[in-house]
């Protein structure tokens, strides 16, 4: 590795609802040469002073929804460059919907993101979904399968014309249930409602994001015993008879 690879972490102590900071654990367990900076809700987010390599936002709850809005806004152009510009970011779970726009409650209330992408969110506290989750990850010439979890009170659906997905559903939903379409992509923006440590559970997406950001072809902490539970995954996932929600 040529160069020093340096991970935002946005808002750590209130994005990490389903263990998502072990992503960034296991990315820098497998390249200790990583600099990780965290940016918390007191004080100017780190990609103001230098841009990184990759930034990366976990699941939060409502509250903190709004929090994260509410900080990120007055940052919301240099965000929006940093995406046309191609910057790596991954968020999983509910973080997507901080980017998008409106979301509404069947209680009558409503929320608002940052507006980047013309998305709006549905939430049903009443009704909370969970699923196993199968899908394709295609990025060129790269294809591998996908396998996570997801547990939300919220869909997505797209304003207009449906935009880039991360993934193609195999099981479960996609960015909704009436789509295959999962998540949302511009550029190397990666956004999924595919919730916790999606790149432990799935090495090959793990590799693959190490090299996107400049660290070449890494071996991944633990990959022998990583790459035998995927695979038993993405077998037992791929069976008909595996019950896939609950």
């Amino acid at each position: 590795m040529d160069k020093t690879i340096r991970i935002e972490v946005l808002f750590p102590e209130i994005a990490n609802l389903y263990g998502d900071l072990e992503n960034i654990s296991y990315l820098k367990k497998s390249c200790p040469e990583i600099e990780v900076a965290e940016t918390h809700l007191v004080g100017e987010p780190c990609f103001m002073e230098k841009t990184p390599d990759l930034i990366y936002m976990g699941t939060l709850t409502e509250r903190g929804q709004r929090l994260a809005v509410e900080k990120l806004a007055q940052y919301k152009a240099k965000i929006v460059e940093m995406i046309e510009a191609g910057v790596h970011f991954l968020v999983t779970g509910n973080a997507l919907e901080v980017f998008g726009g409106k979301i509404t409650d069947t209680n009558g209330s409503e929320d608002c993101g940052l507006e980047i992408f013309p998305i709006h969110a549905k939430r049903d506290m009443m009704k909370r979904f969970n699923s196993l989750y199968l899908a394709k990850f295609v990025d060129g010439e790269t294809a591998m399968d996908i396998v996570g979890y997801k547990s939300q009170f919220t869909h997505s659906y797209w304003d207009g014309e449906a935009g880039e997905g991360v993934f193609d559903t195999v099981r479960g939903p996609g960015l909704n249930p009436e789509i295959t379409k999962e998540g949302v992509r511009r550029n190397n923006f990666l956004g999924t409602y595919v919730i916790g440590p999606v790149l432990v559970l799935n090495p090959p997406f793990a590799k693959w994001l190490l090299k996107e950001i400049g660290a070449g072809d890494v071996e991944l902490a633990f990959e022998k015993e990583a790459m035998e539970a995927y695979e038993a995954r993405v077998k037992e996932y791929s069976d008909e008879n595996t019950g896939f929600y609950y």
